[in-house]
């Protein structure tokens, strides 16, 4: 066999090896962002019916303040980054990246390896770094909430952002910056996270019953922010994990598909080339023979 066509030969079986890697890939991550998916939205509920105990036992009580509510200067933005932990996801990541570039004045906190490696190659302020399984249960998210709280609170940073891909569909995740702390006050803290949600705005009627709390009003709802807080984190890490999946399944497709039409453009130089080189001996043979 001539060495060109062995060169391509090899080329196609080399082509054809990494479709099959690709597709397998793609399979993976259209599993994964199923149950990343059900995840995201099984979580909402729960966001609801807070929002809406939120508003009734608000409404009942007057003058309340908060340190997670409290407004002041800003000299250190707290960033939140969220990335993956792997690549092979098309822009996902970089997209991310190039954003959190923008931000002056912040120090970080990421989940995700992507991101924690390009902070600290840029040079800028990495508080922590946490890695979540493609699970991403409350309990792994908690760690990172509570040491974001916890600068807050020290004057660490003066505000508490979170930088993810906001999930819209299998196609399209957008990079979101959304401040959690400070809030203006409980009730829009409560409207902010059911609109990143995609819920319908709060009805905020007038309960008339008589409610009691136990020990107290001012000791149940100080509770509520960090806990808002929690779960907005959680919320958003649980939206990165199905925007990854999902756009490492369409990138994996895209690979696999250009793996296709690759291999069968080179199936058909090699045909054509070893038609050549069989016309090629024919005629040799002919001249050859007519010679003689």
């Amino acid at each position: 066999m001539p060495k060109g066509l062995r060169e391509i030969r090899n080329r196609i079986k080399s082509v054809k090896s990494t479709a099959q890697i690709t597709r397998a890939m793609q399979l993976v991550a259209s599993s994964k962002m199923k149950r990343a998916q059900d995840a995201a939205q099984g979580s909402r509920a729960y966001a609801e019916l807070l929002g809406e105990i939120l508003d009734t036992a608000v409404a009942k009580v007057s003058d309340f303040t908060h340190p997670l509510l409290t407004k002041r200067e800003v000299k250190v933005r707290g960033i939140l980054l969220i990335t993956s932990d792997k690549g092979l996801c098309g822009p996902l990541n970089g997209n991310l990246i190039r954003q959190a570039a923008e931000i002056k004045d912040a120090a970080y906190v990421s989940i995700g390896r992507k991101g924690a490696q390009a902070i600290a190659r840029s040079g800028r302020k990495l508080l922590a770094e946490f890695q979540v399984s493609d699970r991403a249960n409350f309990s792994e998210i908690r760690p990172a909430a509570e040491l974001l709280l916890k600068a807050f609170a020290e004057g660490t940073v003066d505000t508490v952002e979170v930088l993810y891909p906001h999930f819209k569909n299998t196609l399209i995740q957008v990079p979101r910056l959304q401040q959690l702390l400070p809030a203006d006050s409980l009730i829009n803290q409560a409207c902010e996270l059911r609109t990143k949600l995609g819920l319908p705005e709060p009805k905020i009627e007038a309960d008339e019953r008589e409610m009691i709390f136990e020990p107290s009003a001012e000791e149940i709802l100080h509770q509520l922010p960090a806990l808002f807080f929690k779960q907005a984190v959680h919320q958003a890490v649980l939206e990165a994990k199905a925007s990854e999946h999902s756009a490492r399944m369409v990138a994996m497709k895209a690979a696999t598909d250009n793996a296709k039409k690759l291999a069968g453009a080179l199936s058909l130089e090699y045909n054509k080339a070893r038609q050549a080189a069989i016309t090629q001996e024919i005629l040799e043979i002919t001249a050859a023979a007519s010679q003689a």
